[in-house]
């Protein structure tokens, strides 16, 4: 692996962080009728209270209000939170300019004068990784920015990001994708392995597969709106993948399958970020971290789950 930079370390000393994905989300996560603001406030300073201190949003988060609502939270904070959000390449951002535009935009809505982590929420084929990478440097010239990072970039973009901000002593601190034991693409194309090597932190995103990882989702019983659509076939193979997480959470001091998936991600050298719409949900995630899986429990999760899905390489 190679050496992590002074820049970039704190987030690989960070375990467990938290998704603010669901804050002000209808569509995917039912806001307002699954989870209210109170209830987000609730979880968290519950996660606050557990130890975890880097929340992870995105300007497109309920159109905004994720980020506007962390920065509520913020104000009343005595304590350091690690504070991450993303720029997402609409079709009519098509300059470097538009990244710290839309930066400054975030920090606004934040209620902060910088972010410990900028992130390009996806690639795009209208801007290329090396145009964007100059916008982030401009980000972290101006001070916006502690870190630059990319999310859902495939290994042969995030190295032209990495060598793009190299030309400028920047890291690429992180790459943050989709990675949970039932989705593990970033293993099979070659992604983690290449992070690992160049010292840049896989963030994993939906590392509970949208509740699928939790055990109270079966066929009879599946997850609402576009999540039982979408995940009709993988829970059918579902079964056999819960029996083992309880079982070796049963080795643990009665962990929960939820637990057992999160440090399952957390042995692989990844930070997992789940969401949380309440309390229990919250006190949960926490409980994922402060604990190792042995070497045996990481083969035998491995190989239950090494076929549960096909897997295509992407760039």
């Amino acid at each position: 692996m190679s050496e992590v930079s002074n820049e970039t370390r704190f987030l690989h000393a960070i375990e467990m962080g938290l998704g603010a994905w669901q804050w002000g989300d209808r569509v995917v996560w039912g806001y307002g009728q699954t989870h209210t603001d109170k209830e987000i406030r609730e979880s968290f300073d519950i996660s606050l209270s557990l130890g975890v201190r880097f929340v992870d949003t995105a300007e497109i988060y309920g159109s905004g209000y994720s980020e506007r609502l962390l920065g509520q939270f913020l104000k009343d904070m005595d304590q350091p939170v690690l504070v991450a959000t993303k720029f997402f390449p609409w079709p009519w951002r098509l300059t470097k300019a538009s990244i710290p535009r839309a930066l400054k935009e975030s920090l606004e809505r934040l209620g902060l004068d910088s972010v410990d982590l900028y992130q390009i929420h996806w690639p795009s084929p209208l801007m290329s990784p090396e145009k964007m990478m100059e916008g982030m440097v401009e980000c972290v010239k101006r001070g916006w920015t502690r870190t630059v990072g990319v999310s859902n970039f495939g290994e042969k973009h995030m190295l032209r990001a990495y060598t793009t901000l190299g030309r400028h002593g920047i890291p690429l601190a992180s790459n943050q994708v989709h990675y949970s034991l039932l989705n593990r693409e970033v293993e099979k194309n070659g992604t983690l392995a290449r992070c690992k090597e160049l010292g840049i932190r896989l963030i994993a995103y939906s590392p509970l597969e949208m509740g699928l990882l939790t055990g109270k989702y079966t066929l009879e019983n599946p997850p609402p709106g576009t999540r039982g659509m979408q995940y009709g076939e993988l829970i059918r193979k579902l079964p056999p993948v819960i029996k083992l997480l309880q079982e070796i959470g049963l080795n643990h001091g009665d962990k929960t399958v939820s637990q057992v998936a999160l440090n399952w991600l957390i042995c692989k050298d990844t930070l997992p970020i789940p969401g949380a719409k309440n309390v229990r949900q919250a006190e949960l995630n926490a409980g994922g971290a402060g604990w190792r899986l042995t070497d045996e429990e990481v083969a035998r999760l491995d190989e239950a789950t090494d076929n549960i899905r096909e897997y295509k390489k992407r760039v």
